[in-house]
């Protein structure tokens, strides 16, 4: 029994370890993946440890240091995700319907026929935006009746597992399909006009993964978000970024988005949201995420029943209020996070001027620079 404890805890230690190195190889990068897990596995064996081990051996105490170590590393990086932490994103204090929009984000997974039940989500939720992931034609030719309640949208279907539809009751302005890294990887750029006139800078992203089937390393990804954060934190303009990241929310390289961004994390003190993989609830984590500048505040957020999708939809209510910047900051960008973010678009060959910008209009101009 003694040995088994031993080997576990080498494996944890191993677990906790690997994803230190900034090494973008698949199986460097999936072990930021499992942190809840790997934490609640490090507890039980140091219960065991308490329960088994005899402590005039040196050896185990050893052990016990070890394995209460990985236990309290894990838990560091998913405490924000818990109801412990401040909240990064005020929860709001206006009440005006004109000022507010509502996103729902959906990977549907290709193969899945159960069309019904989104469209049922959206005709309950009504959200303003419906973002969906590995909608192909299929999905597209179903989701057509919704265009009578949402007719403004953006339509990439594709049969790659990588299709991207967005709908809309807001209008939407400038819309642009582009392969920021990857050919056959889309993403979907765009301004959402509030009923009040102004406009939102939105980007729907779904980067592939690092895997042993996708990419065998995480710089293509990791260059997708690289670029779209150095571009948004460039911009005045309120900015919505949403998709499936294909990244966990405590990763270092999602912190790095949020760092190079500037953009907000309305879970950060709220909670996981895992939505993914909505089959097995012991093997969950959050894949789909939505980022907001500090324009806005938060109504609600949550996670949404099985569509018999491999992920659950995320809806989010965000209310437009340019003062609550003063009251609200995420995480801080240092230089060796720059210096990093410069060899990941180094490596890929990428720059934040191919992620389309917008043109703030002059009097949302004037009404943001008044707030400063």
């Amino acid at each position: 029994m003694v040995y088994a404890i031993a080997l576990l805890t080498g494996l944890i230690v191993f677990a906790c370890l690997l994803p230190l190195s900034r090494h973008s190889y698949w199986m460097v990068r999936s072990m930021d993946f499992p942190r809840l897990q790997i934490a609640t596995l490090a507890f039980l064996i140091l219960i065991a440890d308490l329960s088994i081990l005899n402590f005039t051996q040196w050896t185990s105490w050893v052990l016990v240091v070890s394995i209460s170590f990985c236990f309290i590393w894990q838990i560091w990086w998913i405490l924000p995700y818990t109801l412990l932490w401040p909240k990064e994103v005020k929860t709001t204090k206006v009440s005006d319907p004109d000022r507010e929009i509502s996103i729902l984000t959906s990977n549907v997974l290709t193969p899945n026929r159960n069309a019904e039940a989104l469209i049922n989500l959206v005709r309950k939720h009504k959200p303003d935006v419906l973002v969906t992931l590995e909608s192909d034609q299929w999905w597209e030719d179903q989701l057509s009746v919704l265009e009578n309640e949402m007719p403004y949208s953006v339509k990439c279907p594709r049969d790659n597992l990588y299709g991207m539809h967005v709908f809309s009751r807001l209008p939407l302005n400038e819309s642009t399909i582009s392969y920021l890294v990857e050919d056959g990887i889309p993403s979907i750029h765009t301004q959402i006009i509030l009923p009040m006139g102004d406009s939102i800078r939105a980007h729907f992203v779904h980067p592939a993964p690092p895997s042993p089937t996708e990419n065998l390393e995480s710089s293509e990804r990791d260059a997708e978000l690289v670029i779209i954060g150095r571009s948004v934190a460039d911009s005045q303009q309120p900015v919505i970024v949403t998709g499936d990241l294909n990244d966990v929310a405590w990763s270092a390289s999602t912190r790095l988005f949020r760092k190079v961004s500037g953009l907000l994390d309305p879970r950060v003190g709220r909670g996981m949201f895992n939505t993914f993989h909505a089959d097995y609830f012991f093997l969950r984590w959050p894949l789909d995420h939505l980022f907001h500048s500090d324009h806005f505040t938060l109504k609600s957020i949550q996670r949404l029943p099985s569509i018999d999708s491999d992920h659950f939809a995320l809806f989010t209510r965000l209310v437009y209020v340019p003062t609550a910047q003063e009251e609200q900051e995420g995480l801080e960008s240092e230089i060796s996070d720059q210096e990093w973010a410069d060899d990941i678009v180094k490596e890929e060959g990428v720059s934040k001027d191919e992620v389309p910008k917008f043109c703030l209009q002059d009097k949302q101009k004037r009404k943001l620079l008044s707030f400063i």
